[in-house]
């Protein structure tokens, strides 16, 4: 089967067009049709981000407005995360969790002042949607606009080309959002991203999204950039893909997401608790309940790639865990991956084994990110 016959029933972005004008590889992703790469390589279009800025469409992507006085202290009843005190202007990254503490989806918020602007991955937009307006769409309310696009601008020269179409968006800091008008379109920008780099994303209407996205990629700095550089920078980065190093069946404490769970909602906290699998979540922070596995991130000691699924072994030959990502690592120029293995063999330093179709890879538990992160905080 051709792709373009396995591509024809898939959704598409605003920059559907524009991609193929581009010469994107175009694949499913999420139930759309997306840019894996174009044809400058995923190696060099990885390369560039870290150099310079890579631009990508990231539209199939949800976004959702929760709105009404009580939005805030509703959503906070879904998440282990501090949703009611976080200013008017800055953005957090949450977690949907279910009953069992298992993670539904992993997510960006920004207080916008007159409502909660949320971003949730595209693959589970209409479960988070269903899930939100059925737990609190009595106490907020939930405005879906699945509609607009959604492009990530990424790399140490992003600010120096956003800013000649933008001027102001430099005074942004990581983790911050602001309105912008361009060309009579509303755009919503964050300081964020998913490469470990500074960058930022923007938010815009469906029929202004192809012409903006010219005016980027006409900056000196700019190249389009595809799903495989997108995985590759965000697992440099130690950043967990939904689905594959996350999912239901993981709670944040396993996933090493401690960091996204502040102290308010913590055991002792004003607010602690109250988030659907508490009490397991909790019990898994204070150390009451012993955890079976942890995420850690792998390096190889070979040159041999180690991809997801591949099972890890002590080194006596007993299984301890599985990979979820992995691949040689353009900027780290070594096979890195993460995956999850026994708590007691998740120290840094580390000594496990790979079976890479049938043979034993050496690995050693590294600490994340595998290259340095550089957000711009100020």
């Amino acid at each position: 089967m051709s792709v373009a016959s396995s591509t024809a029933d898939l959704l598409q972005t605003p920059l559907h067009a524009l991609h193929l004008e581009l010469g994107a590889r175009m694949v499913p992703f999420a139930g759309y049709a997306m840019p894996v790469q174009y044809p400058m390589g995923l190696m060099q279009e990885h390369l560039h981000t870290r150099a310079a800025a890579g631009l990508f469409d990231v539209s199939h992507m949800g976004q959702l407005r929760l709105v009404g006085t009580d939005a805030a202290s509703a959503f906070e009843t879904l998440m282990p995360v501090d949703v009611v005190d976080l200013p008017v202007g800055k953005q957090r990254y949450g977690l949907l969790l279910n009953d069992a503490g298992g993670i539904i989806d992993d997510l960006m918020f920004v207080n916008r002042g007159d409502d909660l602007f949320v971003i949730v991955n595209g693959a589970c937009k209409d479960g988070d949607l269903a899930h939100i307006e059925a737990t609190i769409g009595k106490l907020c309310h939930v405005d879906a606009q699945f509609d607009r696009a959604l492009l990530a601008l990424q790399g140490p020269k992003a600010v120096t080309a956003l800013q000649r179409l933008l001027p102001g968006v430099e005074k942004l800091v990581f983790m911050t959002g602001a309105a912008f008008d361009w060309a009579g379109a509303d755009l919503f920008i964050t300081r964020s991203g998913y490469t470990g780099e500074d960058g930022f994303e923007i938010s815009l209407p469906a029929d202004h999204a192809d012409a903006f996205a010219r005016a980027l990629l006409a900056q000196p700095e700019v190249k389009p950039v595809g799903l495989g550089a997108r995985n590759s920078l965000r697992l440099e980065a130690g950043l967990c893909l939904y689905g594959q190093d996350i999912d239901a069946t993981t709670t944040p404490v396993e996933a090493g997401l401690n960091w996204a769970m502040q102290k308010v909602r913590r055991t002792g906290g004003a607010r602690a608790g109250g988030f659907p699998g508490a009490e397991r979540v909790l019990a898994q922070l204070d150390g009451t309940e012993p955890l079976a596995r942890k995420r850690v991130g792998l390096v190889a000691l070979e040159r041999v790639p180690v991809r997801e699924h591949v099972e890890i072994q002590s080194l006596n030959g007993s299984t301890i865990g599985e990979v979820t990502s992995g691949l040689l690592g353009p900027s780290a120029n070594k096979p890195i991956a993460m995956g999850y293995v026994s708590a007691e063999q998740s120290a840094v330093g580390t000594r496990l084994q790979a079976m890479v179709r049938g043979k034993a890879v050496p690995m050693e538990v590294a600490a994340m990110p595998f290259v340095p992160n550089r957000y711009y905080r100020g």
